[in-house]
């Protein structure tokens, strides 16, 4: 029981879950997190409540993001492709599905919240906005009109819920995904009224639909009304060609019809082109200011106030470097308007066309209307065109430009007048930016690095705070922080709008928030820049000694009254200022701080503030000069420092000091610092060291110290002697023996006292060492000459470079021959072109001494500009023919140096032998390692390593050479190239640039901030990588890039080349407060570890709590740890706990509990822990990755239970184990025995059906091998199908009265020639007339309400009006809806619904027979034509290759039973040879029977002979002479003529038997002559002329007619004769069966072909048939037989029967009555298979019915299922069927005669006049459009009278 329990309770614990708010440890940003995607947001302005919809559900949340409701919107069971509800029986695709929210629209009149997600096609709900759990409407069966969003969840939909006429309507736009219905915006209704219900269109005219297979695809951005307009923002993408462009649409709210749709290009372009993709816009009035720079920049007089604004984000891919680039573009909805406004009216007055355009349309539709037609019909009418889009839009610069992201989310705001957009951006951040003449981008703020901000961006109620979703967290972000700005300057330095300094609170501030902003000066904006400032004191500074009071000038002063007192706080000491006039006096500091030293002057702070609460007001420092201090400014100088000093100071020579300025005289005032008494000009400047120098020295205004002793010193060196003056006034002194080695040369700065004060001094000479750096003679000798060093050389003493006074021998003159100690590299090409370094001693004293290098006995050049003085010569070796070795000369002067014999230079030639790794990524960073023989040539510098064209760096040279790749552009194979200096080497093989690394999926998505979780990552491209390594990133969001920290994972584990395991390195301990970015680095590659839903996070480590006491007793062998967060980033598999030393099976772990169970023997604790232990208890530890938990210790449970675990399980098992067991015996048993009843059964039935099989195989393998021969003909010549015209004539025109003679076919307008141009004018206002919707429908009801207008005459007018209306087919399917709307309510209201259809008996039901057949002409052909020629072919054949009696029209192989030969006729085939007259030398073989006549031989031939052509090319049979030759002699044969057989009045016609004409005869084919007669071979006798024409109709061929019988046979004998005739005809009924059997392939083929909704299916078929299921829907008919009886009468009847009956309508075929007879038994078997009525058959059945009995219940499910599937499709929008209609329309219009059909539609126009006149005069409509008036002027024009109009 225990067991139960605890299972039971932890059971509940692991399904527990919790959605939680999380609160950011800075408290600034709350957020809410989702576990899935978030899809929209919006906030009720009234109550500040939030809604989220977010992928499978939804929230209701309070202002502060706290979960108030939550409903679960999936996943739910669907398939895009099946119509909802989903019945898992007819939807066999359903799989859970995720509902991706679609729209999430408040509507506050109703209180309702309308909700659409992607399930079941984006059908919507209905929700209470107060309870979101509550829903007030849904309904999934509604079919296709409550279809409303995208169900595709890249499909963009945008909705806006308003009033229209006191209802509620949503406008609807969305992108047409590839399982959408094709509607791209819709209007829907809000209310149930009229029979329509919620959702549904506003009216049926009331969407844009997309065309079929449109060639653009639209992803919308936004939807947004502004007074009567509605408007869409809406990317478009175009195929052909490819474009992508951002368009604006517009349409009247009240527009019912879209006649006011009207869209154009919405453009964003810089210097570089446009921004061809726009991802946010917003609509908001603009501040004030925004509001006039916009009027200014489109110069209107305008009221401003009137505008809106349009705020638009936009971005395109940067052409240098493939990232993105984005932009803000500001546009005026009144430009817009004014535009569209234009635009319109160019249209309607055929001006600039070219740039017009109708949807999915492609006739231009401009013209002429009249000047005022876009005035007048302000919103569109029905006679203007409409869906009309413009290229020529509107088009603004961006106001802000971004590199390297994507804006993706804009709202904007006013405050103060001040317009503030919000913008997001695709890397996670928030831009503040400030809209007036210019765009100023502000503040910029990380809300999650890298995870884009999405479009939704939404203020709150007080639009205070910002709600910015990421992908799965909502922020609420304050549009505002001044609080944070402490003093005036960080507040001005923001530039924020919102925030200004509030000067008598002394911060930073909301406007609103100031209590005194209104008065003058005391709130100082933001973007102004201006802080209250003390812009002038007077006095500007004072000697400290003489402290005074201060006036300050303040600006911007605010306005102060008698309340608003300020003290001054100046240093430290505090007085009350006075304001007097503007002026602020302050008091003087009583103590004034002393000057710091080294400077002549302090600053003391001033500060003024406001008495009451000691608030800031302004501050200032201010200068207390001290000129004491200003004579120690220059050293050695006191007086020139105190006279050029900026405060008044003067130098008082007498008392050496530096004083206030008075007007004492004899003193140096201040700037009279050149009057100072000073020594300058020292020579000689430079004195070398250790040597006794006199210098000489000049003195200036040495009036004041005349007589005086000098004396000059140096403090560094300890320096101090007498100054000599001369008697010229000059002076001198001598230097001591200086001594300095650190350098070379060092400063002497020396002063001069007199009496113990200082006298200036500008005395500085320069030290310099001749032996300092100069160690060999060339050194020595290139010292400059000033220096006087010589290269001194005295016996017994080393040689060195020492000043010339040191030497004491003669100096050298020139130096000894040059040294070389070593050069660099030691190796070379044999090209050469590398550079040499040769390093020694006296390698001259300039370039211009290096005369000659050699190398190895060849020239190296010598390049001056890396000369070295007398160490370093660097030179370009020559080309060497084969390897060698030398020593390197050079001539310096003529001196010549050799290097010494281990100084030598090897000219090799290295040779790569191949390179690893042979692949890397695109992005390079591979180590690529080239490997051979005397790799090491030259040096690292002179080696460059190229891979196909770009550089590898290389970072290791010696025997092998090692480079790192760099980026390449494309994936490719690339050569290796090696260059040392001009040497360039291909290395073997190749290097192949692969696609770079991309991770397809890692698990898991999360690890705890201690790190060490194993995330196995996935993707491609692994195998390319040498090594890996996972780095974090970690950033504040509030402190950006300053506080990006770095965190580095090296353990790395490579599976295979697809997977890699990471260990997830520590981080810090607050993941929550960091934006995390996880990154894998391969080689130079960076992944960052994300997928399109999440990227890899970092959550805090949880917490564990201590076992109670530091003892946990162990019970029921369970040990429970509780804690926190424990199973947030751990899974119970990589969880580790251990007891002691040994591990502890962990068996649950849920977010606050982890069961483990622990060994069965107590283990004993860790050593190191051992000493701690009381009673030797073991440790309990809990290891999350790299972390571990010691909790405590272990005490195990001694006690023992009742029945062990380990006997319960084997008992409840084995039981139920040996169950399972015998079931499935038992149930094998009987499978086996009813197997065997099914095989006995198969096999009875398999041997009553063997027999005819065999036979059918026989005959259908006959047929099979000369249809091949027919199937090589066709392929040859192609089926013979009809051109559209001929065509249409023959389905439309052929039945009629006139057949092929009818006007209609023939063309011939029987119109006088004067006349022709006025009637073809008229004819032609005619059919402009009939394009009236009005005027047409009132034609129809008035000729159908006329008694004498007949059912014949019904359909050949619906035929005239589709060859006349053919140039409108759109127009003609709306007609015939409207018409077919009225004929089914008069079915309907007659209770008779299943009657309609069935005949045409109206002009609509043969315009649908003539809309079918338009339709699906192009099916026909490409389609379902090839197999019904086929058909046609094999019955053809079928029929041909036995008797057929030419009288009687029976064949022996026929499909029906009264064309049957009802005598067995003997007959051979024959093959004859046949010659065609003039037709060349070759003989074609024909195979006829020899009974056949000889026409029935002609034609065969014909067939044969001509097989190549069309068939109306051939010959007609009686129009050629066939020749036969037996051997010299040549014979006509006839059918008829002297030989034939006679019997009495009978006459038999001639056969090829009757003639003797054998197997392989020759027969001649020739045309025949006006004179030529059949009996041309017989002798003309007058007799039997008359003979053979006196009885004609008395001929038998094959069969005598059995009721023709002779008179003298009795009538007993003639019953007798029919019963025999009967009985032996329907012994042979078996060869139906034979001939079905044989065809039975074809015939399948064809049905198969038109009965299969897996294949292509016609458009016009999916659209008429889900107009029928709408109708039923709307007419609330739910019987299935109505339905499916209206769609076979529509189409398998309609349609199809006529074309199997007649396939001489679609092919240029003769069909002969014996075929035709076998095609009328298809097409009713067709007919049956179409019917749901079970034929219950018997033997009185028709033969025909029993024929087909089997197939016919196969082909029934065959239109089941096709017309079910047909219902699963997607639907065929209106927009499609239009586009489809407008291409067929547009291809075969001017084909047809279009006139001739109007002339004679006129004809019925003409028969009833008058009654036409009456209807149109009574119709409202009609009337308003003048209809009557135009008919009236047409009959003018073509009946050539005068009206009486």
């Amino acid at each position: 029981m225990y067991y139960i329990e605890m299972a039971l309770w932890i059971w509940t614990l692991s399904i527990l879950s919790c959605f939680c708010i999380t609160l950011s440890r800075n408290e600034e940003l709350n957020f809410f997190q989702s576990t899935t995607e978030l899809n929209h947001l919006t906030v009720d302005n009234e109550t500040g409540i939030v809604y989220l919809g977010v992928v499978n559900a939804l929230y209701q949340l309070t202002e502060k993001l706290i979960k108030i409701n939550q409903v679960e919107t999936g996943p739910r069971k669907d398939n895009k492709k099946c119509t909802p509800p989903i019945d898992e029986n007819q939807c066999k695709e359903a799989v859970l599905t995720d509902n991706y929210n679609k729209l999430l629209l408040l509507d506050k009149a109703d209180k309702t919240i309308v909700v659409c997600g992607s399930l079941f096609k984006g059908i919507c709900a209905i929700r209470d906005l107060e309870d979101i759990s509550n829903v007030k409407y849904y309904v999934d069966s509604s079919g296709e009109k409550s279809f409303v969003a995208s169900n595709d969840e890249n499909v963009s939909t945008v909705g806006l819920i308003t009033s229209l006429n006191n209802d509620r309507v949503l406008f609807v736009g969305k992108g047409n995904g590839p399982n959408d219905n094709g509607i791209i915006i819709s209007t829907r209704q809000l209310y149930s009224r009229d029979g329509k219900d919620i959702f549904e269109m506003y009216t049926d005219s009331a969407a844009v639909k997309s065309a079929y297979h449109s060639s653009s695809t639209q992803q919308f951005v936004t939807v947004f009304e502004d007074k009567n307009y509605v408007y869409f923002i809406f990317n478009q993408q175009e195929k052909q060609p490819v474009n992508n462009r951002t368009l604006i649409a517009r349409l009247c709210k009240d527009d019912a019809h879209y006649y006011s749709y009207f869209e154009m290009d919405l453009g964003c372009k810089d210097d570089d082109g446009a921004y061809d993709h726009c991802h946010a816009a917003y609509v908001t009035s603009p501040g004030e200011e925004l509001a006039e720079s916009m009027a200014q920049q489109r110069q209107t007089t305008d009221s401003p106030s009137d505008d809106k604004v349009l705020v638009a984000l936009f971005s395109k891919v940067n052409k240098d470097n493939g990232s993105p680039k984005s932009a803000m573009c500001v546009f005026s909805l009144r430009h817009i308007n004014d535009k569209m406004e234009k635009n319109r009216n160019d249209c309607y007055t055929n001006k600039n066309t070219s740039m017009f355009y109708k949807l999915f349309a492609v006739e231009n539709p401009c013209g002429s209307h009249g000047l005022n037609a876009s005035k007048n019909f302000p919103c569109g009418s029905e006679h203007l065109p409409y869906l009309l889009g413009s290229k020529n839009g509107v088009v603004e610069k961006p106001v802000l430009q971004k590199e390297g992201m994507n804006l993706t989310a804009v709202t904007v705001t006013v405050e103060n007048g001040h317009t503030v957009a919000f913008l997001g951006t695709s890397d996670g951040k928030i831009l503040k930016v400030f809209l007036s003449s210019t765009a100023t981008e502000y503040s910029s703020l990380t809300i999650e690095l890298h995870k884009p901000i999405k479009n939704d961006l939404v203020l709150d109620k007080t639009q205070e705070n910002l709600y910015v979703m990421t992908t799965d967290k909502v922020h609420l972000l304050p549009v505002q922080d001044c609080f944070k700005y402490s003093d005036c300057e960080k507040c001005m330095q923001a530039r924020d709008p919102y925030c200004g300094w509030c000067v008598r609170e002394g911060r930073c501030t909301k406007r609103a928030d100031c209590e005194t902003a209104d008065k003058e000066n005391h709130w100082l904006w933001s973007p102004s820049g201006t802080c209250v400032t003390i812009i002038s004191a007077d006095p500007r500074n004072m000697s400290r000694r003489a402290p005074a009071t201060v006036k300050l000038t303040v600006s911007p002063l605010p306005a102060l009254n008698s309340d608003d007192q300020l003290l001054c706080t100046f240093g430290d000491t505090t007085h009350p200022a006075q304001l007097n006039e503007g002026v602020i006096s302050c008091g003087p500091p009583k103590v004034i701080p002393p000057t710091p030293e080294g400077q002549d002057h302090v600053s003391v702070p001033l500060r003024l503030t406001f008495r009451e609460k000691e608030i800031f007001f302004a501050s200032h420092t201010y200068p207390f000069y001290d000129c004491e201090e200003a004579m120690n400014l220059y050293e050695n100088q006191p007086c020139y420092s105190c006279a050029s000093n900026r405060w008044n100071c003067q130098w008082d020579w007498k008392r050496h000091i530096c004083e206030e300025s008075s007007s004492t005289e004899d003193v140096i005032k201040q700037n009279m610092e050149e009057e100072c008494p000073q020594f300058l000009n020292p020579s000689p400047p430079i004195i070398p060291m250790e040597y006794r120098t006199t210098v000489y020295f000049e003195g200036k205004h040495l009036d004041y110290y005349l007589g005086k002793k000098f004396v000059v010193g140096n403090r560094q060196f300890e320096f101090e002697t007498p100054v000599v003056e001369s008697a010229d006034g000059n002076f001198s002194f001598m230097t001591k023996e200086f001594s300095y080695s650190a350098n070379e040369t060092v400063q002497l700065n020396l002063s001069i006292t007199t009496s113990k004060v200082k006298i200036d001094s500008k005395l500085m000479v320069t030290l310099y060492n001749c032996s300092y750096g100069r160690s060999d003679c060339s050194l020595c000798l290139a010292a400059h000459q000033d220096y006087k060093c010589v290269w001194c050389e005295e016996d017994g003493k080393p040689s060195k470079c020492v000043y010339d006074k040191f030497c004491h021998a003669r100096p050298a003159v020139t130096c000894p021959p040059p040294e070389i100690t070593r050069i660099e590299p030691k190796t070379g090409p044999l090209s050469g072109g590398i550079l040499l370094t040769i390093m020694g001693s006296n390698l001259g004293i300039k370039a211009e001494d290096v005369n000659n290098i050699t190398v190895a006995d060849k020239e190296c050049i010598f390049k001056e500009e890396f000369y070295s003085v007398s160490t370093r010569i660097v030179c370009q070796v020559g080309r060497m023919d084969e390897p060698t070795q030398g020593q390197i000369e050079v001539n310096i002067n003529g001196k010549l140096g050799i290097s010494p014999s281990e100084v030598q230079f090897t000219y090799q030639e290295p040779h790569p032998s191949g390179i690893r790794p042979e692949s890397g990524p695109q992005a390079g960073g591979t180590t690529l390692t080239i490997t051979g023989t005397n790799l090491e040539t030259g040096s690292k510098k002179d080696v460059r390593v190229l891979v196909g064209s770009q550089p590898c760096n290389v970072t290791d040279f010696g025997d092998e050479i090692v480079c790192v790749t760099g980026r390449n552009s494309k994936v490719e194979a690339v050569k290796v190239t090696l260059l040392y200096g001009e040497t360039v080497i291909n290395v073997p093989g190749q290097f192949s640039y692969s696609e770079n690394p991309t991770v397809t999926k890692f698990l898991p998505v999360n690890s705890f901030s201690s790190g060490g979780r194993n995330i196995t990552v996935t993707g491609t491209g692994f195998e390319l990588i040498q090594s890996f390594s996972l780095v974090v990133y970690a950033e504040r969001p509030e402190a950006g890039k300053a506080s990006l920290k770095r965190f580095d994972g090296r353990s790395v584990t490579r599976l295979n080349e697809t997977t890699v395991i990471f260990s997830s390195p520590p981080i810090l301990e607050d993941p929550e407060n960091y934006n995390i970015t996880t990154i894998i680095l391969m080689d130079h590659y960076q992944l960052v570890v994300k997928n399109e839903s999440h990227s890899f996070a970092y959550v805090a480590d949880p917490t564990f709590e201590n076992f109670t006491d530091g003892i946990k007793k162990q019970v029921n062998k369970l040990i429970n740890a509780k804690g926190s967060n424990l199973n947030k980033a751990m899974t119970i598999d990589e969880a580790q706990a251990f007891v002691g030393d040994e591990p502890c099976n962990i068996k649950t772990l849920t977010e606050t509990d982890l069961y483990c169970e622990p060994p069965e023997v107590q283990p004993q604790p860790k050593k190191r822990q051992k000493r701690d232990m009381i009673n030797n208890l073991p440790e309990f530890i809990v290891k999350f990755g790299l972390r571990e938990w010691i909790l405590g210790r272990v005490e195990y449970d001694t006690r023992v239970s009742d029945i062990p675990l380990n006997l319960i399980l084997p008992l409840v098992l084995i039981p139920m184990i040996a169950i399972i067991v015998i079931s499935i015996i038992c149930y094998r048993r009987k499978s086996q025995q009813a197997e065997r009843e099914y095989e006995k059964i198969k096999a009875q039935l398999e041997g009553l059906e063997e027999s005819v099989r065999d036979r059918c195989k026989k005959e259908f393998t006959d047929l099979m091998i000369e249809m091949e021969d027919h199937t090589s003909d066709v392929n040859e010549a192609g089926i013979p199908v009809l051109d559209y015209k001929t065509y249409t004539d023959r389905v439309f025109f052929l039945p009629s009265k006139d057949g092929e003679k009818d006007v209609m076919i023939t063309g011939n307008l029987d119109i006088p020639e004067a006349r022709r141009q006025t009637v073809e004018q008229a004819l032609n206002q005619f059919s402009n007339l009939l394009n009236s919707k009005s005027f047409l429908i009132n034609f129809i009801h008035t000729l159908e309400n006329q008694r004498e207008f007949s059912a014949r005459a019904k359909v050949y007018f619906a035929s005239l009006l589709t060859v006349a209306l053919h140039g409108k087919l759109e127009y003609y399917t709306d007609i015939m809806r409207t018409l077919f709307l009225e004929l089914m309510e008069q079915y309907v209201v007659a209770k008779n619904p299943k009657l309609m259809l069935r005949r045409s008996e109206t002009v609509v039901e043969r315009m649908l027979s003539n809309w079918m057949s338009i339709c699906l002409y192009q099916y026909l052909k490409d389609n379902a034509g090839e197999p019904l020629y086929k058909l046609f072919k094999a019955i053809k054949h079928q029929v041909e290759k036995g008797p057929v009696d030419a009288v009687l029209k029976k064949a022996k192989y026929t499909l029906n039973d009264t064309g049957l030969l009802g005598d067995d006729v003997e007959y051979t085939q024959l093959t004859v040879n046949v010659y065609v007259q003039d037709g060349g030398t070759d003989s074609t073989p024909v195979k006829v029977l020899n009974c056949d006549t000889i026409t029935q031989v002609k034609e065969k031939i014909i067939d044969q002979v001509y097989r190549n052509l069309p068939c109306s090319q051939w010959p007609k049979a009686e129009s050629v002479a066939l020749e036969w030759r037996p051997g010299s002699t040549a014979q006509i044969l006839s059918d008829l003529d002297l030989t034939s057989q006679k019997d009495g009045r009978w006459k038999r016609i001639n056969t090829l038997m009757h003639y003797n004409v054998r197997d392989g005869a020759t027969l001649i084919l020739s045309k025949m002559g006006i004179s030529q007669q059949p009996e041309d071979n017989q002798q003309d006798v007058p007799g039997e002329r008359h003979a053979l024409l006196e009885d004609e109709n008395k001929v038998w061929h094959l069969v005598r007619p059995v009721d023709e019988i002779d008179e003298g046979k009795s009538k007993r004998g003639s019953v007798k004769e029919k019963e025999r005739t009967k009985a032996i005809t329907e012994i042979y009924l078996t060869r139906l069966l034979s001939v079905k059997g044989t065809l039975q392939q074809f015939v399948d083929n064809f049905f198969h072909s038109v009965l299969n909704s897996n294949h292509v299916v016609p458009p016009a078929v999916k659209y008429f048939f889900d107009f029928l299921d709408e109708q039923a829907e709307k007419h609330d008919i739910k019987d299935e037989d109505t339905i499916h009886i209206w769609k076979t009468n529509s189409l398998p009847l309609r349609f199809w029967v006529n074309i199997l009956k007649n396939p001489h309508f679609i092919f240029d075929v003769h069909v002969h009555e014996v075929v035709d007879a076998s095609l009328s038994v298809i097409a009713q078997t067709f007919m049956d298979a179409c019917t749901r009525t079970e034929h219950k058959l018997s033997r009185d059945s028709p033969s025909n019915k029993l024929l087909y009995a089997k197939e016919i219940s196969n082909y029934k499910k065959m239109v089941e299922d096709y017309y079910k599937g047909i219902r699963q499709m997607v639907p065929v929008s209106d927009q499609d069927m239009n586009t489809h209609l407008a291409e067929i329309s547009r291809a075969h219009t001017d084909s047809l005669n279009t006139l001739v059909a109007l002339h004679q539609l006129y004809q019925y126009t003409n028969k009833y006049y008058d009654e036409i006149i009456n209807a149109l005069e009574e119709d409202p409509a009609a009337q308003k459009m003048q209809l009557a008036f135009r008919l009236q002027q047409i009959a003018a024009a073509l009946e050539n009278k005068v009206t009486d109009l």
